[in-house]
């Protein structure tokens, strides 16, 4: 039996949660087209005949660090790399950026097994550039593999996932074999509720909420579920609840349906939407609302 950790590791946006829901053949970090998407470690348990594999989606390292959510995002990616067995560093592109620098020195510091796996190569038409890019990369940092993939068309995960597992310690489980997250669900019925904020929401405001589940209630026929949206500007206020209320009754019947498909019970979702100025450049208040890993 193989048992470990991996870390998800990349920029924003290169594909880490799409890659770890498929890795584990289920759903559980929320995705979107936004980068910074994944704002918390999420650890997703795929336990087959082999062993165990303990994945870690990060959020994306990245160099701002303006406000307090970026500080906070950054050191969520970094202390990734502690306690782990080995690294999967997810690329999405052919050539070197002056970040990826910064990354590399991380992973010395590290000292750990890595895989680069480059996603998205269903979009890849010139397959020299690839091989060219693959011996670069290797002069950079003693990679353990190169692994071309596709996070979202499930292209060549099966390879990736043995070895992952051949570069895994030997050892029982950790977590029991039914377990998929260390997650309450709580948790991740607020993840499934900015998920659809995110995605309905323009390309800024989404960066400028967050979400808090204020009352879980399980009862034997129904989970109600009573959550607030939090937001910074009143102005931000009315967008997110759209006119007449149309936009928030949208995202509410998008995450119910999600929801009752991660609980497997019928749920009722109230939604409130608040105003918290500055919330995500204050410190005290990123860890009134769950920023505190």
């Amino acid at each position: 039996m193989k048992c470990g950790f991996v870390a998800l590791i990349g920029q924003p946006n290169v594909g880490k949660s799409t890659l770890m829901n498929h890795l584990l053949g289920q759903k559980l970090s929320i995705t979107s087209r936004k980068p910074q998407t994944t704002r918390h470690r999420i650890l997703g348990i795929d336990t087959s005949p082999d062993g165990q594999v303990i994945y870690l989606d990060t959020p994306g390292m990245h160099t701002g660090e303006k406000r307090a959510l970026n500080r906070y995002l950054n050191r969520t990616a970094d202390t990734a790399l502690m306690g782990v067995d080995m690294v999967v560093w997810l690329t999405d592109r052919l050539y070197w950026q002056e970040f990826d620098e910064t990354i590399v020195g991380k992973l010395k510091q590290a000292g750990l097994p890595v895989i680069l796996a480059v996603n998205k190569i269903d979009k890849l038409t010139v397959k020299q550039e690839m091989l060219e890019f693959f011996a670069d990369a290797q002069k950079r940092f003693p990679f353990t593999h190169i692994v071309p993939i596709s996070a979202l068309k499930g292209n060549n995960l099966d390879k990736l996932k043995t070895l992952i597992l051949e570069l895994l310690p030997e050892g029982g489980l950790i977590y029991p074999e039914e377990q998929i997250t260390d997650r309450p669900e709580r948790f991740l019925v607020a993840e499934i509720v900015r998920e659809k904020l995110t995605r309905r929401m323009g390309q800024e405001l989404p960066y400028a909420l967050t979400v808090e589940i204020e009352r879980y209630q399980e009862l034997p026929s129904i989970t109600k579920i009573y959550a607030i949206i939090w937001v910074e500007r009143d102005t931000q206020k009315n967008m997110v609840i759209g006119k007449q209320g149309q936009l928030l009754k949208k995202v509410g019947s998008d995450a119910r349906q999600d929801i009752q498909k991660l609980l497997e019970q019928k749920v009722y979702l109230q939604l409130w939407v608040k105003v918290k100025k500055g919330w995500s450049d204050n410190e005290r208040a990123l860890h009134s609302l769950g920023f505190n890993e």
